[in-house]
């Protein structure tokens, strides 16, 4: 206390220590009620946003018509808007109409032909009607998978002058099988394309592909299958080595994680959780997809493989990357779709209002600029042009916006979290304005990993960590195929026909996804493709 108060009479002296010291506990109290508020509107907003993803719709796509419809109590504000911003215009079109579509003309064709019965021919006066026309339509049929046996006779051949006593190469010679894919088993590269697709692109576990062959007639277990599976991934781990090396050149690679169980790992519990990295290499052509599992979500794996790498990574927000993007020799880009997520998420927690409809409208902005060079097929120059006059004024006007907000936001709320996000990674998030290769988003890589998750919902787990690399390769084979037009089972049956006659890296190089054509495929199975 000061020397006044030490003047004052004892008892006023002691009032005014009681009455700061309820002061100092009211003011803690009142503290701790605002940290209490704080954690209740997180919670509320946890609690809405967990609804949502259980009950609404999943995507994440905002129309026009949403911003303003979903929002009509907010309709004068939402009608306002801050003056000079930069707007983009999406040219508009007309809705197709419905009804059937046409069939592929690819599709072979069985004509039907309907007559009137011959006694309907006549006429009722008494002359024979004329053919004056036709009424065509066509509808789907398909007949179920047809199973065959491939009976393989090899002759066998000895001479009966000497008996194969003058030969040096017996007695008896027998015609040589060609190389097999799997040796000294009945499984050809057809029905091992048709399982490896029906586990990695349509999701079948082999326990339902066993039952689809009981179906057919054929006993085959799923254990019989897997070790097929297990033979063919050893054959192609050359080819996962080649496919890294090709990444390395990439000037811009897009990496993303997802999560897998897997069992019989050393030194873990079978619950324990595993990732699958995925990297997309991306050079304007022949785009190349490559998947890895690791053990854990640990950057220092990254870092590893990526410390001589010399060009772009793009990646969401999470921290463990930002040791990659510290090195020179790379450049570290964002994700806008991830910090657009945040401010969705946002949304559904805490309700509409005017703040989160301009930001989600300014992100469309940007969004509109990169669907309009996809629609006109811009070169690199031309997009560096419409990125520095479109989305340039649009990311300042969004900057100034958020950080108007920054301070004034509780940091633990959704949309606090969704501001920081976003601000915290600015600097990665504005990369692709000065870099045509660059997308906008990280999209190409989520939707490369979409098929894994899909698969994993139905397999839930990896039997070892050798199963989940096998995943791994199968996987970065399948999606580098799609990603390069090819249609995925007759690039594997390609893939498998041609391996076991491989003798060297250059023979492996020519069965590199991007590396086969469609035309190859179908001049090698040109008998058995529609």
């Amino acid at each position: 206390m000061d020397a006044t108060v030490n003047n004052l009479p004892d008892d006023v002296a002691s009032l005014k220590v009681i009455v700061s010291t309820y002061q100092q506990r009211v003011d803690i109290l009142t503290e701790e009620k605002k940290q209490r508020d704080q954690r209740i509107n997180f919670l509320e907003e946890e609690l809405r946003l967990l609804k949502d993803r259980m009950f609404n719709k999943k995507s994440e796509k905002v129309t026009e018509d949403e911003l303003l419809q979903g929002r009509l109590f907010d309709e004068a504000e939402v009608n306002s808007k801050p003056e000079d911003v930069p707007t983009v215009e999406v040219k508009s079109y007309r809705r197709k109409k419905g009804g059937k579509k046409k069939l592929p003309e690819k599709l072979p064709r069985v004509t039907i032909e309907h007559d009137l019965p011959e006694e309907e021919k006549q006429c009722e006066c008494g002359h024979m009607k004329e053919r004056i026309g036709t009424v065509e339509s066509e509808r789907l049929d398909i007949i179920p998978a047809k199973i065959r046996v491939e009976k393989h006779i090899r002759y066998k051949y000895a001479c009966k002058q000497c008996e194969g006593v003058e030969s040096s190469k017996g007695a008896v010679q027998t015609a040589k099988l060609p190389p097999q894919l799997i040796p000294q088993g009945m499984a050809t590269p057809g029905l091992v394309a048709y399982i490896t697709a029906g586990k990695y692109i349509d999701g079948t576990p082999l326990y339902r592909l066993e039952k689809i062959f009981t179906r057919f007639g054929v006993e085959l277990s799923r254990q019989t299958m897997c070790n097929w599976l297990m033979t063919t991934y050893e054959k192609t781990k050359n080819l996962m080595e080649l496919l890294w090396d090709d990444l390395s050149s990439y000037p811009l690679i897009g990496i993303d994680e997802t999560r897998v169980q897997v069992l019989k790992e050393p030194g873990r519990k079978n619950t324990s959780l595993s990732y699958m990295w995925v990297f997309r290499g991306e050079c304007g052509s022949s785009p190349l997809l490559l998947f890895r599992y690791q053990p854990t979500r640990s950057p220092m794996y990254v870092e590893k493989l990526l410390k001589d790498y010399r060009g772009t990574i793009q990646t969401d927000g999470y921290a463990g990357y930002d040791r990659i993007g510290r090195y020179e020799s790379i450049v570290h880009a964002g994700c806008w779709a991830h910090a657009r997520r945040k401010f969705i998420e946002a949304e559904k927690a805490g309700g509409s209002n005017e703040y989160i409809t301009e930001v989600l409208k300014l992100i469309g902005n940007l969004y509109a600029v990169e669907k309009h060079i996809r629609e006109n097929n811009l070169d690199n120059n031309n997009i560096l042009k419409l990125r520095d006059e479109k989305s340039r004024p649009v990311l300042d006007d969004l900057h100034k916006l958020l950080m108007n907000k920054h301070e004034t936001i509780p940091p633990k709320s959704k949309l606090g979290e969704a501001i920081s996000y976003t601000l915290d990674d600015w600097d990665k998030l504005i990369v692709y304005l000065d870099n045509p290769l660059v997308p906008i988003d990280n999209n190409p890589v989520e939707n490369a990993i979409r098929p894994f998750v899909i698969g994993r919902k139905n397999w839930l787990f990896s039997g070892s960590p050798r199963g989940a690399n096998a995943s791994a390769a199968f996987y970065s084979l399948i999606e580098t195929a799609k990603a390069n037009n090819l249609e995925p089972y007759w690039y594997l049956r390609y893939l498998f026909t041609k391996l076991p006659y491989c003798e060297c890296v250059e023979d492996l190089r020519k069965l590199l996804p991007y590396k086969v054509t469609t035309e190859i495929i179908r001049k090698e199975f040109a008998k058995d493709m529609l």
